[in-house]
C-alpha cells in the first residue's frame, strides 16, 4: 500500500510508541507529511490494554440516545419518566459490578460513568423544574405532546378525536394570546404575570417552537396518506400551528422584549447553584463557586501585572489598555487574514516540533482546513472555532462600518497568535484527531469542557513559558486572551449564579478585559447558549493540566513528551482521573474528587 495512504494507521503507532517518524515530501504541489509504515503489533498491544468496561459505556450512551430519539418531546412527563427509569436502572446495575475485576482503564471508566449517570439525573431534574416554572404559560403542552407520543406507541389515530383536541387547544392558545395583548394594552405595553420573568417567558417561547416542530412531524405522518385524518384534522392543524406561532411571537414581544427589526436583548437561562453543582461534580472539582471565582480573580491580577511589564517595554507605561489599543489597530486588509493564519500555524507547528514536547501526528498537520465564519455566526462567536475545519471571523462586505471595525480590531494577527495553536495543533484539531483513534468511547462520555478547552488553554500557558511570542505585540495578544479566560471564570459564574445580568457581564468584558462592545456582547450571548460551566472551564482546566505537569514532569517521573502523549492517548476524562492514572493512585468504586490543584498563579 502507498506509504502516504497508510499515514493514519502509522500515526496511531507513533503516538503509542512515542517515536517520531514523519518525513516531509511533496504531494500534488503542496507540502505533505508521510509516516513510516505501521507496526500492527503495537496496535494489538494497545487494544489489549483498553478498558474492560468499554462495552458497558458504549451501551449506556447508545441506549440513552435511542430513548431520547424514541421520546422526542422535550419537557414531557412521558420522556422524563422513561429517562428516570433508565438512569435508575443503570445506577443500580453499575453498583453491582465487580469493581475489583476491572483493569486500570476500566476503573477510570467506572468512576466517570457513575458520575455521568449522576449528572444526567441532575440535568433531568433541572429540566423538570424548568418545565414546572413555565407550565402556567403552556397549560396545553402535555396534551399536545401526547399526540406524537401516542403515534410512537404505534396506536392508530382516531382522526375525529385528534381534530377535537387540536380545535380545543387552538382556542385555548388564542385566549392566552388575548390575555397577554389585553394586559399590554392596559399597561402601556408592559405585561406582568405572577412568577413569569423574561427568562422563563423566553424558555416558554422556545418550547412552543419545539412543540410546533413535533406537531408538524405528527401531521406529516398522516396528512395526505390517511384520508380520514386529512378530512378531519387538516383545518384544525392549520389553526393550531398558526396560533402557536403567534403565541411565541406574543411572548417574545411583550414578556421577553424581542421586537421585529431590532437587535434582540441577551436573554439567557442561568442554571443557578443547582446546575453548577452538578457540573462541578461531573468535572471532579472539589471547589465551590466562590473559590473558583477567587481563582479567576487571582489569575486576572497576575496577567494584568504581566501586561504592564510588556506595556512599559512598548513605551505605554502602565497603561496596558493603550498598548492593547495599539495592537487592535494592526489588523490586515480585508481578504488577507487567512494568509496571516497560515503563517502563524506554520510557525506554531514548527516551534512545537522543534521543542519536542509532544508527538504531532503527521496526518493531522496535513488535513486541517480554514473556513470563514458567517456574519450570523459572528454574532455568537466573533473569533475562532477549531477542529479539522477551523473557522475564523473577519468582516464581510455586507456588515455595517461599525461592525467591520469591531471585527477587524478583535481579530488582528497578534490576537490570533494566541488562538491558532489553541484551535489547531496541539489544541482542538489534534485533540479530535486523536479522540477518533484512541479510547473513542470516552469522547461522548467525558469530553467535558474542562478537558477539551483546558488542554488547549494549557498550551497557551506553557508556550508563554517557552518564550513562544515573536514580539511584544504577540505578547499583548497572548496576555489579552489569557486575561479573557480568567475573566470568563468571573463573569460566567456570576451570571450562572444569577448574581450578574447579561448587561453587567458585557460591561465587565468591555471595561475590565478590553473587548470591543460588539465582541463582548457576542461572548455573553455564547455564554447563554453553551453548557453552564463552559466559559469557566478554559482557565480551570488549563490550571489543572499545568499543575499536573508540575507534579509528573518537573519531578522527573515522566518526560514532557511522555506526559503530553499519554494525555492524548488516554482520551477525554476529568483531569483528576488523568492524574490518578499517570501516578497509579488507588481508586475505589466510591471515589470522590479530592485534588485541590490550585496554589496560586501559574507563573
Amino acid at each position: 500500500m502507498n506509504r502516504f495512504l497508510m499515514g493514519g494507521v502509522a500515526t496511531a503507532v507513533l503516538m503509542i510508541s512515542g517515536v517520531a517518524g514523519a518525513q516531509t515530501t511533496q504531494y500534488q504541489g503542496q507540502q505533505a507529511w508521510s509516516d513510516d509504515p505501521p507496526v500492527i503489533s503495537s496496535l494489538i498491544d494497545f487494544a489489549n490494554n483498553e478498558s474492560n468496561l468499554r462495552t458497558a459505556v458504549d451501551r449506556y450512551l447508545q441506549d440513552k440516545a435511542a430513548i431520547e430519539r424514541r421520546y422526542p418531546v422535550l419537557m414531557s412527563p412521558v420522556r422524563s419518566a422513561r429517562l428516570q427509569a433508565f438512569y435508575a436502572a443503570w445506577a443500580e446495575r453499575l453498583g453491582q459490578t465487580d469493581y475489583a475485576a476491572l483493569n486500570a482503564e476500566g476503573r477510570i471508566d467506572y468512576i466517570t460513568l457513575r458520575n455521568r449517570i449522576a449528572h444526567d439525573q441532575a440535568m433531568l431534574k433541572l429540566s423538570d423544574d424548568r418545565a414546572q416554572q413555565i407550565a402556567p404559560l403552556l397549560p396545553f403542552a402535555t396534551r399536545l405532546g401526547a399526540l406524537q407520543e401516542t403515534r410512537f406507541d404505534r396506536q392508530r389515530v382516531n382522526a375525529r378525536e385528534a381534530a377535537g383536541q387540536l380545535d380545543q387547544i387552538a382556542a385555548e392558545v388564542a385566549q392566552l394570546i388575548r390575555n397577554v395583548e389585553e394586559s399590554a394594552a392596559r399597561n402601556n405595553g408592559k405585561v406582568q404575570i405572577a412568577g413569569v420573568t423574561p427568562v422563563s417567558a423566553r424558555r416558554a417561547a422556545i418550547q412552543i417552537e419545539h412543540l410546533r416542530t413535533v406537531l408538524s412531524d405528527y401531521n406529516t405522518f398522516y396528512d395526505g396518506y390517511d384520508p380520514d385524518y386529512s378530512w378531519w384534522v387538516r383545518e384544525p392543524y392549520g389553526r393550531i400551528d398558526a396560533a402557536l406561532e403567534k403565541y411565541a411571537q406574543t411572548l417574545n414581544r411583550h414578556l421577553v422584549g424581542i421586537r421585529e427589526g431590532e437587535q434582540p436583548p441577551i436573554i439567557g437561562d442561568p442554571v443557578l447553584a443547582q446546575g453548577l453543582q452538578a457540573d462541578l461534580q461531573l468535572e471532579m472539582l472539589p471547589y465551590n463557586v466562590e473559590e473558583l471565582i477567587d481563582i479567576g480573580q487571582q489569575e486576572f491580577a497576575w496577567i494584568v501585572r504581566e501586561l504592564k511589564v510588556v506595556s512599559n517595554r512598548m513605551g505605554y507605561g502602565d497603561d496596558w489598555h493603550a498598548a492593547l489599543e495599539h495592537v487592535k489597530n494592526l489588523a490586515p486588509a480585508p481578504g488577507e487574514v487567512p494568509w496571516a493564519i497560515f503563517d502563524i500555524a506554520r510557525y506554531s507547528e514548527d516551534f512545537v516540533e522543534k521543542d519536542g514536547s509532544i508527538t504531532m501526528p503527521a496526518l493531522s498537520r496535513e488535513v486541517w482546513r480554514l473556513a470563514m465564519q458567517t456574519p450570523e455566526r459572528q454574532l455568537i462567536n466573533p473569533f475562532f472555532s477549531g477542529g479539522e475545519v477551523t473557522r475564523l471571523s473577519y468582516p464581510t462586505d455586507g456588515m455595517t462600518h461599525q461592525d467591520k471595525m469591531m471585527s477587524m480590531r478583535g481579530n488582528t494577527p497578534h490576537f490570533n497568535f494566541a488562538t491558532v495553536h489553541h484551535e489547531l495543533i496541539p489544541g482542538h484539531h489534534m485533540q479530535r484527531f486523536m479522540n477518533d483513534r484512541f479510547n473513542t468511547h470516552r469522547t461522548p462520555l467525558t469530553n467535558t469542557p474542562v478537558w477539551r478547552e483546558g488542554w488547549a488553554l494549557y498550551w497557551e500557558m506553557i508556550l508563554w513559558d517557552k518564550d513562544f511570542a515573536r514580539n511584544d505585540a504577540d505578547r499583548i495578544g497572548m496576555l489579552f486572551w489569557r486575561l479573557h479566560r480568567a475573566g470568563r471564570i468571573v463573569f460566567s459564574l456570576k451570571y450562572q449564579m444569577g448574581e450578574w445580568s447579561p448587561q453587567q457581564a458585557v460591561d465587565y468584558l468591555v471595561d475590565e478585559v478590553g473587548h470591543e462592545r460588539a465582541n463582548a456582547e457576542a461572548e455573553v450571548r455564547r455564554t447563554t447558549i453553551d453548557a453552564p460551566f463552559y466559559q469557566a472551564a478554559y482557565m480551570i482546566g488549563g490550571l489543572q493540566f499545568y499543575a499536573l505537569r508540575r507534579e509528573v514532569v518537573d519531578s522527573g517521573q515522566m518526560t514532557e513528551r511522555e506526559f503530553h502523549d499519554a494525555v492524548m492517548k488516554l482520551g477525554p476524562m476529568p483531569v483528576e482521573m488523568i492524574r490518578a492514572r499517570l501516578l497509579n493512585l488507588p481508586l475505589t468504586s466510591d471515589y470522590k474528587s479530592q485534588w485541590r490543584f490550585y496554589s496560586g498563579p501559574a507563573n
